[in-house]
């Protein structure tokens, strides 16, 4: 691998550049930028004397439904500017204005209306860059573009737009602060630009310049923005320091309840070191405003990922992603990677050994900071470090240790961003005592290598990866580390052995990925990973586990010219063989799947998993025990949706599973209905309904007297009904009611308990177990109840300025009483119990210099 890294980088210096605006190697089209002598009144009527003088371009193309076609209606904008903004006038023509879709809602919600969207290259690097779009009501939408093709919704700027309706169609006028954007130092700049406008009663996309969902990338089809001069340089600093007071439960003894009023001052920094450089800051973060993670009970043996909310955590952070296991470049949904920052400020880790009721969920954040940049040369670099506290539980035992998490990323684009390498480096040190040495790394070191290059046209691109990973502890740490679920050291017929005299533990991962992405209608990757056994990085990244090896194939037939009864349609295959590096196969799979995209603005969706098409194991299953062969599987599934558009839309998914020779079968329904009951108030109530007939669910490992292991396995009939419930209600852009509440509710029930027989590799199913009486007090029944809720007013009452008012609720319970019972019943259970009830007021006020 680090042989091919050296020839690549050679190949990138000694390569002609490529040509880079679309598909087949095209000259860009280019817009010009007018200085402006006095800033235009954002008003959206574009009467200002700028707009007379400024430039018009109107050459837009359909994308959608039809690729490089007529637009249906004419849309034309003009670009100004001044040393601090970026202004932009775009005109929506409309032979029927009061036919133009409205949807009043909550910022960065695309309701079922009409948009106009401006996309800036301000570093012209054809691989980042930002998004700003609005509809006809002045709901405002913006991304942050990484890696040329990936979306951050959760960025957001400080921008105006205002808009009106007229007789001719529609307006937007914008004015993007250049403290927004970022871009190298100089007396000149050009700027990747692109305008994309929806016409959504036709479900048209129209862009300039035109656009191919044909070709891969984003960022690399967009048009060149010249003509701005003198732009500033200046240095930005932006201070939102905020005010929390919050009014929290909590329980004194036995039944009783009382209330704490807690106070928390903190706040934000971003510093524009130079325009390309920008240190945030956070002090004593506060993310109450921030809603609940969803239910989940988890019976397997891996960790359940969850998604990263917090804003500071979330914006921007696309630069210090570095994906493991990352098999799919168009799906990728394993989640790995080296960053996983839900692991700073995460539970504690000892809260359930020597917590209380009094101790925190979470743990504090004392500071944290992200330095990022990128060069004219093309390097992209970011410095992410944070401190958490210590977190002292029950008999003032520490539960969490004083923590610094770091994270140095680096990016180096080659050929006008058609290849690049990349760095990245992560840490953790730990401050720990006698109580959490046994249990935690007292240092962890990770560290990766990659490189990427696209040719003909960006079509193709062959991308590789090497990373190493390093933890430290004491003795019994290490001990706890090699027989945990990410590594089962302790398996018995592999190759790895337990060595309790260890005090670190490293591993290394390999992957290896060449596909074509772009151009024509046929799409195909294949892939290979590789991970040591050691590998560990979950003390700030994400694995499930190691000791894998992967290889993966996928190819499609991806159609996007509307044509027939589809306007879209695409059809995949899949294959997929795993082993585990002892030399076990863990899977042989086979996946088809089809999508499309009906005339009517329905879509439709169906597939099927095939499963162990070969004699295969699974090593997790036993929970450090011996491998179990697997039955062959196959699992079915399928879905639709509505128009969105309509007052009235739903849709279902239903997934289907059948293993272990006829004895394992699931089902699981997934509908949903969202409602428009006006243009500013949605409702949207979805369910998720599981039953669950688990023949082979793993029950427990018992030792007897003689010190023999049972390796138990049951029969789980499990039952769940969730429901998802929102209400968004809009009074202004600026000023929105949201509400999100989850009841859920699991029950389950273990029945003909056997355990691992001699012959756990039998091809026979029957043959793998053997009776088993589980030791008396054994439970056998579970219920878990659970009801989350968050309440948010939120008002921007000035521009980066909020203030939230927020209460959220939570009730839970567990119990191995009776499970059967109807789930009108479970769910009346459930608001009987006696809630949780926290109260957030949050103020903060934008300061800009």
């Amino acid at each position: 691998m680090p042989v091919a890294l050296l020839a690549l980088v050679a190949l990138a210096f000694t390569h002609p550049p490529l040509r880079q605006a679309g598909e087949g190697g095209t000259a860009p089209r280019t817009a010009l930028a007018a200085r402006a002598p006095q800033p235009p009144a954002i008003d959206g009527r574009g009467d200002d004397a700028i707009w007379r003088d400024a430039q018009r371009t109107a050459d837009f193309r359909q994308f959608e439904p039809k690729v490089d076609a007529e637009a249906r209606f004419k849309t034309e904008f003009q670009v100004a500017y001044d040393e601090h903004n970026l202004y932009v006038f775009v005109r929506m023509f409309d032979p029927h204005p009061d036919s133009i879709m409205h949807a009043l809602s909550r910022r960065d919600v695309r309701g079922p209306s009409d948009q106009v969207k401006l996309l800036i290259d301000s570093y012209d690097d054809r691989r980042t860059g930002y998004q700003f779009a609005v509809n006809p009501d002045g709901v405002k939408r913006d991304y942050s573009i990484s890696n040329d093709t990936n979306e951050d919704d959760s960025w957001n700027g400080i921008w105006d737009v205002a808009t009106t309706v007229d007789s001719l169609g529609w307006t937007a006028e914008f004015r993007i602060p250049l403290s927004q954007l970022r871009y190298a130092p100089g007396s000149d700049h050009v700027f990747g630009f692109g305008v994309w406008r929806d016409i959504e009663r036709y479900r048209e996309r129209v862009a300039w310049p035109a656009y191919s969902p044909t070709a891969n990338g984003l960022a690399s089809q967009l048009g060149r923005l010249t003509g701005l001069e003198g732009i500033s340089s200046a240095r930005r600093v932006e201070v939102t320091p905020y005010l929390v007071t919050r009014n929290v439960q909590r329980t004194t003894s036995g039944t009783r309840y009382e209330r704490d009023q807690q106070f928390t001052v903190g706040g934000d920094l971003k510093f524009g070191i130079t325009p390309n450089i920008t240190l945030d800051a956070t002090v004593n973060p506060d993310f109450g405003q921030v809603e609940s993670d969803p239910a989940v009970l988890n019976l397997s043996a891996f960790e359940v990922f969850l998604s990263e909310r917090r804003p500071f955590f979330v914006e921007g952070t696309g630069l210090y992603q570095f994906a493991l296991n990352c098999y799919i470049v168009v799906d990728c949904s394993t989640n790995e990677g080296l960053f996983y920052s839900r692991r700073i400020g995460r539970s504690p880790a000892l809260g359930g050994l020597y917590g209380d009721a009094s101790t925190p969920t979470s743990t504090p954040i004392a500071a944290a900071t992200k330095l990022t940049g990128r060069t004219s040369g093309g390097l992209s670099f970011g410095l992410l470090d944070a401190v958490t506290q210590e977190v002292v539980g029950a008999s003032n035992r520490v539960v969490e240790p004083r923590t610094n998490f770091a994270v140095l990323r680096a990016q180096q684009d080659l050929r006008g961003g058609q290849a690049g390498v990349s760095l990245i480096g992560t840490a953790v040190n730990r401050s720990l005592d006698a109580t959490t040495d046994p249990f935690l790394h007292a240092s962890a070191y990770a560290t990766g290598a990659s490189f990427r290059n696209r040719f003909r046209d960006g079509q193709y691109e062959l991308t590789g990866q090497l990373t190493a990973s390093r933890v430290s502890g004491s003795r019994e740490a290490i001990y706890r580390t090699q027989r945990s679920p990410v590594h089962f050291y302790q398996q018995p017929g592999d190759e790895l052995d337990v060595d309790s005299s260890r005090t670190s533990l490293s591993g290394h991962a390999e992957q290896v990925k060449f596909g074509k992405y772009g151009g024509g209608i046929t799409r195909f990757e294949t892939s290979l990973v590789r991970q040591s056994a050691g590998f560990e990085v979950n003390d700030i990244g994400f694995l499930r586990r190691a000791d894998i090896i992967d290889w993966s194939t996928w190819s499609a037939l991806s159609f996007r010219n509307a044509r027939g009864i589809y306007r879209w349609a695409q059809v995949n295959g899949n294959h997929w063989e795993q082993w585990n590096t002892s030399g076990m196969r863990l899977d042989n799979a086979v996946n088809v799947n089809g999508h499309m995209g009906l005339r009517n603005n329905w879509d439709v969706h169906l597939g099927s998993t095939f499963n162990r098409l070969t004699e295969s194991f699974c090593d997790r299953c036993t929970r450090g025990g011996p491998a179990l062969r697997l039955s062959p599987g196959i699992s079915p599934w399928g879905g639709f949706n509505t128009d969105s558009r309509r007052m009235l839309s739903g849709g279902m998914w239903a997934n289907l599973r059948f293993t272990d020779e006829g004895k394992t079968r699931g089902t699981s329904l997934s509908p949903y209905l969202n409602l428009r009951v006006s243009t500013r108030m949605q409702a949207n109530v979805g369910f998720d309904l599981s039953h669950q007939r688990d023949n082979s669910q793993w029950f427990g490992n018992f030792v007897d007297a003689a010190g023999t292991t049972h390796y138990a396995f049951a029969r789980l009939d499990q039952r769940t009904i969730g429901m998802q419930t929102r209400v968004n209600y809009t009074v202004t852009p600026n000023l929105t009611f949201e509400f999100y509440g989850e009841p859920f509710v699991s029950t389950g029930a273990y029945s003909d308990v056997r355990e691992v027989s001699a012959t756990p590799d039998a091809s026979a199913y029957d043959d793998r177990f053997q009776p088993y009486v589980p030791p008396d007090g054994t439970q056998e029944r579970f219920k878990v109840t659970q009801l989350r809720t968050n309440t948010v007013i939120r008002w921007e009452y000035r521009p980066g300025s909020t203030l939230f008012l927020v209460w959220t609720q939570g009730r839970q319970d567990a119990t191995d009483q009776d499970a059967r019972q109807p789930w009108t019943r479970d769910y009346r259970d459930l608001f009987a119990l006696h809630p949780d009830n926290t109260f957030l007021i949050k103020f903060a006020y934008w300061l800009n210099r």
